[in-house]
């Protein structure tokens, strides 16, 4: 991307779980094998993919919470990541108040100044008296509310969204669409992973492909949204052919 600054790379990384396979014995699963690309200060970037090629676990990597097996994160400068995420980071007998300053803090800022952005977190929640009740008794629309308007004011260097725009009520969705919209326009960096790629093509500037824990591709949201479809498109009518 012309004029942008790379501000984190990944070069041929691969993280695995221990898998049980019998008594005392384990393997390993390789949820990612070899992802490379960069991200650029300012870019939108989707990440597509089917269900348990990695996707989840690479933003995990991107935040910090996990380290690769193989291969390097480069974070070329210090960042401060939030990774928003259905039921990722609150604990669930706190309340909502406490778990939105929590996370506050635990992404850098004093205690003051998360104080100084509660009543805009609540206000965009739309989460009224519940804000004050354990998180253990809201929905998953609910927590995706509360965790979605955190993320949006603590103002992270990277905002890195796990599927969360597709719950909740319809008008919160498209709340929450237009919210990333205006971050976009800005100079913040967004990471966004979504099955929905009409609003993966809307939002992102570039995209990364992963098939079976490899980048399959990388570039304009348009392109590999197309080779992505076109790919999936092809495989389901080999299968109903084969299956007929």
């Amino acid at each position: 991307m012309d004029g942008k600054k790379v501000i984190l790379s990944l070069k041929n990384t691969g993280l695995f779980y221990k898998r049980r396979t019998g008594f005392l014995r384990h393997d390993k699963f390789w949820a990612l094998r070899d992802v490379s690309f960069d991200l650029y200060h300012g870019e939108t970037l989707g990440i597509i993919g089917k269900n348990g090629v990695g996707k989840s676990t690479l933003l995990r990597m991107i935040a910090g919470i996990m380290d690769p097996d193989r291969g390097e994160v480069i974070r070329h400068e210090s960042l401060r990541a939030s990774l928003l995420a259905l039921q990722v980071g609150f604990i669930p007998h706190l309340t909502g108040r406490q778990n939105a300053i929590l996370s506050g803090l635990l992404l850098g800022l004093c205690r003051a100044d998360v104080e100084v952005l509660l009543p805009r977190i609540f206000e965009f929640s739309e989460l009224g008296d519940f804000i004050d009740q354990p998180v253990r008794s809201y929905s998953t629309g609910m927590k995706a509310r509360l965790g979605f308007s955190v993320a949006l004011y603590v103002d992270p260097d990277i905002l890195l969204i796990d599927e969360v725009l597709g719950v909740g009520d319809v008008d919160f969705r498209n709340k929450s669409a237009d919210a990333i919209r205006e971050i976009t326009k800005s100079d913040k960096t967004v990471v966004i992973v979504s099955h929905n790629n009409e609003l993966i093509r809307s939002l992102c500037d570039r995209v990364v492909w992963i098939e079976n824990g490899h980048t399959q591709g990388v570039g304009s949201a348009d392109a590999i949204t197309k080779q992505y479809q076109q790919r999936h498109t092809s495989v389901a009518a080999r299968e109903m052919t084969n299956s007929g």
